[in-house]
C-alpha cells in the first residue's frame, strides 16, 4: 500500500479525535469492575474495538456526505471543527472514505451480534439504535435540532457506557446510567460548540441545528446548562450510592469548566476567540471519564 493510499484512508478516520470513544468504553470497564470484580479481557477488548469501529464510521460518513453536499467546499474548519479537509484535498479518495465507512460499520455489527449471541436479546435496544444513529446522523439527524443536540451523547454516553458495563456484567444498572449521564451531556456539548463556526454552512446545506435555529449566543447558554447536568449527574450518582465516592476525581475538570461556560458565552459569535475553548472542551471530554474510570477501578 502506498502513503498516498494509506493518507486516503486514515484521512476521514480523523485519528487525532479517536481516544473519546475508547475513553468512554473504559468508563463502562470501570463500572462493570466496581459492580461484579473481574471482568473479561477479552470482552473488554471487545468493547473498546467496537467503540473505535463505530467512531471511525460516524467520521467516515460525515466525510464522505459532507464532501458530496459540497459543505466541506464552503467551511471555514477550525482545528477541532470543521472536518479534516482531506476529501476536498484530494477528492479521488471520496470512494475510499465510504469504503472505510461501510467495513467498520460492518465490524461494529459484528461485535455487536457476538455480544447478542453471548448474552441474548436484552442488548438490542442498545445496540441497534446504535448502528441507525451512525449512518443518519449526518443527512438526516443534523436537520432536527433536538435530535441533533441529544444524538452524540446517546451514541457515546448511554449506548457506548451502558452497552460495555452490558456486556461484561450481562445485566442493565443504574451504575451505569448514572456514569452514561457524564459523556452523554458532555459530547452532547462537544458537538454543539463545534457547530458555532459551522453554522452558516451548515445552514446553506439544510442542516438544521440549535446554532442555526436560535443562534450561538442562546446556544451558549443551552452548552453551560449541560455542562452542569454533566457534574450534577455524576453528584447525584454518588449521593444515592450507585457511584463510589472515589468517582467524584470527574469533578475535577469543573476547573475548566467553568472558563469553559463563560468563554463560550463571550465570544459566541466570535469564532478567533472561540478556538481555544474548542480546545478546552476536548479535553474535557476526555478528561472526565478518564478521571471517573481511575476513581471507580480504585474504590
Amino acid at each position: 500500500m502506498t502513503n498516498d493510499n494509506l493518507k486516503n484512508i486514515l484521512g476521514p478516520m480523523r485519528l487525532p479525535f479517536l481516544i473519546l470513544g475508547p475513553a468512554c468504553a473504559l468508563l463502562g470497564i470501570a463500572t462493570a469492575v466496581w459492580q461484579v470484580g473481574a471482568v473479561s479481557a477479552f470482552y473488554s477488548a471487545l468493547a473498546i474495538l467496537g467503540a473505535v469501529t463505530a467512531h471511525v464510521s460516524v467520521n467516515a460518513f460525515n466525510e464522505y456526505f459532507d464532501f458530496k453536499s459540497g459543505l466541506d467546499f464552503k467551511t471555514k474548519a477550525t482545528p477541532f471543527s470543521g472536518g479534516s479537509g482531506a476529501l476536498p484535498a484530494k477528492p479521488e479518495a471520496a470512494r475510499s472514505a465510504l469504503t472505510t465507512a461501510w467495513i467498520t460499520l460492518g465490524i461494529t455489527a459484528l461485535i455487536g451480534l457476538y455480544f447478542l449471541w453471548v448474552w441474548g436479546l436484552a442488548l438490542l435496544p442498545l445496540g441497534a439504535p446504535g448502528l441507525v444513529v451512525i449512518y443518519i446522523y449526518t443527512n438526516w439527524i443534523t436537520r432536527q435540532p433536538f435530535l441533533c443536540l441529544i444524538a452524540p451523547g446517546l451514541g457515546f454516553g448511554i449506548l457506548t457506557v451502558m452497552g460495555t458495563d452490558f456486556v461484561l456484567t450481562g445485566q442493565y444498572s443504574l451504575t451505569a446510567f448514572f456514569a452514561s449521564l457524564v459523556p452523554f451531556f458532555l459530547v452532547n456539548n462537544l458537538l454543539l460548540l463545534n457547530q458555532f463556526p459551522d453554522a452558516d454552512a451548515d445552514k446553506s446545506i439544510g442542516r438544521k441545528h440549535y446554532p442555526i435555529v436560535i443562534g450561538s449566543k442562546k446556544s451558549s447558554l443551552i452548552f453551560a446548562a449541560s455542562l452542569a447536568l454533566a457534574y450534577l449527574s455524576l453528584i447525584t450518582g454518588v449521593a444515592l450510592g450507585h457511584l463510589p465516592l472515589l468517582s467524584l476525581l470527574g469533578l475535577l475538570t469543573v476547573f475548566l469548566a467553568v472558563p469553559l461556560a463563560r468563554g463560550a458565552y463571550r465570544h459566541a459569535n466570535d469564532i478567533p476567540g472561540l478556538i481555544p475553548f474548542l480546545g478546552q472542551n476536548v479535553i474535557i471530554n476526555i478528561a472526565t471519564p478518564l478521571l471517573m474510570a481511575a476513581g471507580l477501578f480504585f474504590s
